[in-house]
């Protein structure tokens, strides 16, 4: 596999660590927003985070010339028919405030039980071309809301979701627990597995 740069598409530092963990030791040179002097509006107008993936990777990759990574991801908690989904960054009216998007999830949840709080991580990774090739990756993970916030690590709404299986939450888990059962981290593992078998052929064609 001959080495490749890619361009990765988000200003919020806690993905770009978990995505360099779980990419780590590939032949791939890794650029995010503090390596560029300007950076593109990357906007979230899409109704899914399938496209909301794609619009931000496209966008960077045909602004940058380089290939280029997008994630998009939230919180579907069933209680609330799915919501925050699409609008988890901005649930509380100001994109990127996690502990106002906290504060009103557990508002919108209060007096019902645990028993009912079922929720899943969905995560969609979208892999573009500056000539508009796509790949897309989609992954969750199923847990549920706790009562309050737990934890000092992750951010989002990890303080107050608990995975399948556990009784931690996700900001109670160390980065490597973390990435073996997130959303995120299983859609990069699987990603990984691509790249490492020299897939999409785009990427490593420059």
């Amino acid at each position: 596999m001959s080495h490749a740069r890619l361009a990765l598409a988000t200003g919020n530092r806690g993905k770009a660590r978990e995505i360099a963990e779980v990419l780590d030791g590939l032949e791939l040179d890794i650029l995010t927003r503090d390596d560029f002097d300007e950076w593109p509006d990357l906007e979230e107008t899409g109704k899914t985070f399938e496209e909301n993936a794609v619009a931000k990777a496209l966008e960077l990759s045909r602004w940058s010339g380089l290939p280029a990574l997008a994630d998009d991801s939230g919180l579907e908690v069933e209680a609330l028919g799915g919501a925050p989904g699409v609008d988890s960054a901005i649930y509380a009216g100001t994109h990127g405030n996690d502990a106002a998007n906290v504060a009103r999830l557990l508002r919108e949840l209060e007096g019902i039980p645990q028993r009912e709080r079922g929720a899943r991580f969905v995560c969609v990774l979208a892999l573009a071309s500056p000539a508009g090739d796509t790949v897309l990756v989609r992954e969750t993970c199923e847990g549920a809301v706790s009562e309050a916030p737990r934890g000092d690590k992750g951010f989002g709404y990890d303080p107050v979701f608990i995975p399948a299986g556990m009784s931690r939450t996700m900001a109670e888990l160390t980065l490597e627990e973390k990435n073996a059962v997130s959303h995120r981290g299983k859609a990069l593992r699987r990603l990984r597995a691509l790249l490492e078998a020299g897939e999409p052929a785009w990427l490593f064609s420059r």
